[in-house]
């Protein structure tokens, strides 16, 4: 079994070659190497690219993740459809310029994905710890309002990002502070598709955004403003109407906190 993606530059650049041995040979600067996956910028003909590739979980990986009640992610196709479909639906993300996977065992799959470089960007979680208090208001309106509707659209078509966390949100520094910043969404190695995301998963989302953000200097207004932006109602009507999931989300994310941070989140 193999699946294969090649974009013309790739097609030209290996034509004749095989894919996978092409993917083992090249090297750059590692940026994570953990269980059997590595993620690395390299160079080819002058062009940065991000290369991950994977090489099998292992059985114990998949039992471990069975009974947790998850289904494991078993190869890097699973990121390259989630790109195309944000691609589709006009979500700024990576842009995939290779993936391949092969061999029918699914604790020892091999795959690999390959995505053009973003240049000139930072993430949301940098900008807002190397700014000392809070973002300008009318910055903080721009990327609120560009993280709402990103957010809305990938929930609405059935995507869960489950890895939904401001570091994973990168801004291209030459649409900061215009009235419509272009936020990359990133790392959807573990994204699920479906027709219609469970109502938990959208809850564990959105509380990854608030958990995320909460030390990065945001009004109680800034957060009103994100959840009329997110369902696209007057706020008085999803307050009424959607009480008990803003209430989920709530309780979620302070549970993150005090996970991560060993003490309470601070109040709004």
């Amino acid at each position: 079994m193999m699946k294969l993606f090649l974009d013309p530059f790739f097609q030209e650049l290996w034509r004749g070659k095989d894919p996978f041995a092409e993917v083992a040979a090249l090297s750059g600067q590692l940026f994570r190497d953990v269980k059997n996956r590595r993620t690395s910028r390299v160079e080819i003909g002058g062009r940065g690219f991000f290369l991950k590739h994977h090489l099998g979980v292992g059985w114990g990986e998949i039992v471990k993740n069975l009974l947790q009640g998850k289904l494991p992610v078993l190869s890097a196709v699973n990121e390259f459809r989630a790109l195309r479909k944000l691609h589709e639906l006009g979500i700024p993300t990576m842009t995939p310029c290779a993936c391949g996977e092969r061999n029918r065992n699914p604790a020892r799959r091999e795959s690999f994905l390959i995505t053009e470089e973003l240049t000139d960007t930072v993430s949301l979680e940098d900008l807002c710890a190397q700014t000392p208090g809070p973002l300008p208001f009318r910055e903080r309106l721009g990327l609120i309002a560009a993280l709402a509707e990103s957010a809305r659209k990938l929930h609405d078509n059935g995507i869960n990002h489950r890895d939904f966390y401001l570091c994973h949100f990168q801004l291209d520094l030459a649409t900061r502070g215009t009235a419509h910043p272009v936020l990359y969404m990133m790392d959807l190695h573990r994204a699920q598709m479906r027709k219609r995301i469970p109502a938990r998963y959208r809850v564990k989302d959105v509380a990854g955004l608030f958990f995320s953000s909460m030390d990065a200097c945001l009004t109680r207004r800034d957060y009103f403003r994100f959840m009329r932006l997110y369902r696209g109602k007057r706020l008085r009507e999803t307050l009424k109407e959607e009480r008990r999931f803003w209430h989920q989300v709530d309780v979620t994310a302070r549970k993150l906190y005090l996970k991560e941070h060993g003490r309470p989140a601070p109040e709004f």
